[in-house]
């Protein structure tokens, strides 16, 4: 087999993902789809501190099965593996097109200059500019660690996908800002697999709101507890449930808090960690609408699973969510706590005529899809040259 892949496709963070036994985030699922599409076209790039390779192609099809086969058989056999042929690589790409789609080692000490020396065409995907345009929402350091990875796109890339425009025009306004020139770059939604059919859950007597994400600081959950509390002294235990389904994040110990300790909010919120696709299918059909109050979004895939399952969507009015969705959603500010709580009462009724009218205006979303996506990418790689 020889090594002429006509693609070099990262897959670091896929390893150390599954080799910690992470549950996949929604940049974990573009780096599957990424590499269901090119595998049989690619050869793999690892990075791990101050090392970086091009595998084989024989390598790499090994690596591509066990990342896309069982987690237990992942671990057991990669040691003996893939990375044993680690050693005496030759790690010149040839100018061929090198696909990072996960923002894996951009920051990385001496990153840019294996690029030059490596001799590859770099291609990156851009899932966000958070960190930087919103510091407050992350981690401590993480704005500077994203300068040097937006720096690296800007400096080294001959090409970038944004996930949506309005992620494209904050990397603009950062390049404006840096004065540093844009790459050539497309949008591309993002595609989602369908949901499995659901599986029966069980249903509260009550009506039911989901909000589907990461709990930390940007999602806001912090703002919907209080509207809970303002809902509960009101209605009582006729409160609608609150069900909150995700993993918990970082900057939001506030959160926390109120999840860990108020007995409050005890009887009508729920907080659900770990959640099979079809369980999440469940909890989706049968809730009068997705909440989704972010206070800023790179994408957002829970609106699309929504609505792409026939739910409302109750979401924050950002400019992304509106290039998604379009005229579909119910759009709040994600500030305002008495439009959400309004907002929620009226969907909770039976004969709402704001969700009917939006359940009307559903039956006109098509979800993107990865065919879509990919048939854009690749149309535009082309002209790449």
């Amino acid at each position: 087999m020889t090594d002429d892949a006509p693609y070099l496709l990262d897959v670091t963070r896929l390893i150390w993902r599954r080799w910690k036994g992470r549950f996949p985030t929604g940049v974990d699922r573009v780096c599957l789809a990424y590499l269901g599409h090119f595998a049989e076209r690619s050869q793999a790039v690892i990075q791990h501190d101050r090392l970086r390779r091009i595998l084989s192609r024989e390598a790499s099809k090994e690596l591509f099965d066990l990342l896309e086969g069982p987690a237990d058989r992942f671990r057991r056999k990669l040691p003996l593996g893939a990375l044993r042929h680690l050693t005496g690589l030759n790690e010149k790409g040839r100018g061929r097109p090198y696909l990072n789609v996960g923002h894996t080692g951009l920051n990385s000490i001496g990153f840019r200059h294996w690029v030059s020396r490596a001799d590859v065409r770099p291609v990156y995907l851009v899932h966000d500019l958070i960190p930087i345009t919103h510091p407050e929402y992350c981690r401590a350091g993480e704005a500077e660690r994203h300068r040097e990875r937006m720096r690296s796109v800007l400096t080294t890339g001959a090409g970038v996908i944004g996930n949506s425009q309005a992620t494209l025009d904050d990397l603009a306004r950062f390049a404006n800002d840096e004065g540093l020139k844009m790459p050539p770059s497309v949008a591309a939604w993002l595609g989602t697999d369908p949901l499995p059919a659901a599986v029966a859950v069980n249903e509260a007597d009550r009506p039911t709101f989901v909000v589907l994400s990461t709990i930390e600081a940007r999602k806001n959950h912090l703002m919907l507890l209080q509207v809970w509390e303002r809902l509960i002294d009101r209605l009582g235990s006729k409160t609608p449930l609150l069900l909150i389904i995700g993993q918990r994040g970082w900057e939001a110990a506030p959160v926390f808090d109120l999840l860990d300790h108020s007995e409050k909010l005890r009887s009508h919120v729920v907080e659900l960690n770990h959640c099979s696709d079809e369980e999440l299918a469940g909890h989706l059909s049968s809730a009068r609408a997705l909440l989704f109050p972010s206070l800023v979004e790179g994408y957002g895939l829970p609106l699309v699973e929504a609505l792409g399952l026939g739910v409302p969507v109750i979401a924050s009015d950002l400019p992304v969510f509106r290039e998604i969705g379009g005229h579909i959603p119910t759009y709040r500010n994600p500030t305002d706590e008495t439009q959400w709580e309004e907002t929620i009462l009226d969907y909770a009724e039976t004969d709402s005529a704001k969700r009917k009218s939006q359940l009307q205006r559903l039956t006109g979303f098509n979800s993107p899809s990865w065919p879509v996506h990919f048939d854009k990418v690749e149309k535009w790689l082309s002209s790449l040259g």
